[in-house]
């Protein structure tokens, strides 16, 4: 008996050693959240589990994703190569046959791989996640079994947990914390009282997906693994209200990125570092003790996260299609390059109406009925979101909301003439071929393959 003991003891201390041996890895994402709503970011909503999780790990202000819809970025987020190159560029869409995911990089290095909540991802051959969820939420009962599990057997994990709020409909939360006649709304909204509830019921969602944050990072204390998990927390694209969702302005393709590592990352850190979605699969094999493979697109910033560089990119990129997305334009193709100073967004048909969900919305009625009354800001709001020129350029250092198109000035040629070419060289790369790949795009949709 004394010898059986014995051999339990010590397969229990093997398990235990290995599973210290490789860090947990958890992801947690919103659904449709601007970056700049969380408190640790100066916004107004109510993100206490967020806030604290700043204090404790490592704030990226410059965090940015390829594609500001869902699907697209979830794909980007899980291969480490950004959309075109992947086929999933319009929404609702998959990759092409072939493409690896971060479950084929871990599961060699022994990681469970795990996705809890929204998935809008496929195939499952290319993601083949142990998948839970419930109402696109994570499941929190199943997380954390899967925590206990993997403590229990000395396997290391990886959770990506990814959340449905605060998309529409604006049903969770409590929005009396949030009066209508109270909330701060940016400058390139139209101020309608039917926008300011709206809003309000939307950052009473944020404050939900805070508390789901929570949720997570209890278990991972409950279950004494907190020290050993390699936590980021990220917004996703912009809301759902005109000039972020759907668009290459920064508030519909800049993120929130909060990443806490006990022993690795210093508590309280801010990072200046320019940092991608596409960046986070390198960034997470890194994490597990394995070499990035040269066929990803993104790079590990791993060394940012140790401090040790505050430097990461040069440029970021992005890209907007709206053929075939609910209620958008036949074909409306956006691109955009971005360096540290400056953003460069080419819309490639600007003589096409722009069009999405939101314009049907009733809140951008409110604007179109406001601008009809005769306010001239709301007409200037509308009309600007409506109709694009062909090329727009913002100095983002002294106008980082983007409300002033500099690109007419002769002054700036050579900063367009720059960030152009950096564009086009991305998009060499990635075999876009601009107009001719938003025609195709519809090939590239799920519902268009379930037809052939």
């Amino acid at each position: 008996m004394k010898k059986l003991t014995t051999l339990i003891t010590l397969g229990t201390l093997a398990a235990t050693l290995a599973f210290a041996a490789r860090p947990n890895l958890v992801y947690i994402m919103a659904d449709d959240c601007t970056h700049r709503e969380f408190g640790c970011y100066g916004g107004q909503a109510f993100t206490p589990n967020i806030d604290r999780l700043a204090r404790e790990g490592m704030l990226f202000k410059r965090c940015f994703q390829a594609a500001p819809m869902c699907s697209p970025t979830r794909h980007n987020i899980y291969t480490g190569l950004y959309p075109v190159k992947t086929g999933a560029y319009p929404n609702h869409t998959f990759a092409k046959h072939g493409t690896k995911s971060i479950v084929h990089y871990l599961q060699p290095l022994g990681y469970r791989v795990a996705l809890s909540g929204k998935t809008h991802i496929a195939p499952k051959e290319v993601f083949p996640f142990e998948y839970s969820g419930k109402d696109n939420n994570p499941e929190m009962e199943v997380i954390d079994r899967l925590m206990a599990e993997s403590k229990s057997a000395g396997t290391p994990f990886c959770l990506f947990a990814t959340s449905n709020e605060p998309h529409t409909p604006y049903n969770k939360g409590d929005p009396s914390r949030y009066p209508p006649e109270k909330v701060t709304l940016p400058p390139y909204y139209v101020d309608t009282p039917l926008l300011r509830v709206q809003f309000s019921k939307y950052l009473a969602e944020v404050t939900y997906y805070d508390g789901q944050v929570g949720d997570i990072l209890r278990l991972l204390e409950k279950h004494g693994i907190k020290d050993n998990t390699f936590v980021m927390v990220t917004s996703e694209q912009g809301n759902s209200f005109p000039f972020a969702k759907w668009s290459c302005y920064d508030s519909g393709l800049q993120s929130a990125m909060i990443c806490r590592w006990p022993g690795v990352i210093k508590p309280g850190s801010v990072a200046n570092a320019m940092v991608e979605y596409v960046d986070v699969c390198p960034t997470f094999i890194n994490a597990a003790g394995a070499e990035v493979p040269e066929i990803l697109d993104g790079k590990s910033f791993m060394d940012v996260l140790k401090g040790k560089t505050d430097e990461h990119k040069k440029y970021v990129y992005g890209i907007m299609t709206t053929r075939g997305i609910i209620n958008g334009s036949d074909h409306y193709g956006i691109r955009s390059v971005r360096s540290g100073t400056h953003k460069l967004i080419v819309n490639l048909t600007p003589e096409v109406e722009f069009k999405n969900a939101c314009t049907q919305s009733a809140e951008f009625k409110s604007w179109e009925d406001k601008a009809a009354a005769g306010d001239a800001n709301a007409a200037e709001l509308v009309q600007r979101y409506r109709f694009r020129p062909a090329i727009e350029l913002y100095d983002i250092v002294k106008d980082p909301l983007e409300m002033r198109n500099i690109a007419d000035n002769p002054e700036h040629a050579p900063v367009i003439k720059e960030l152009q070419a950096q564009l086009d060289a991305w998009m060499l790369a990635q075999g876009d071929k601009g107009a001719q790949t938003e025609m195709e795009a519809l090939e590239h949709q799920t519902r268009s393959r379930k037809k052939r």
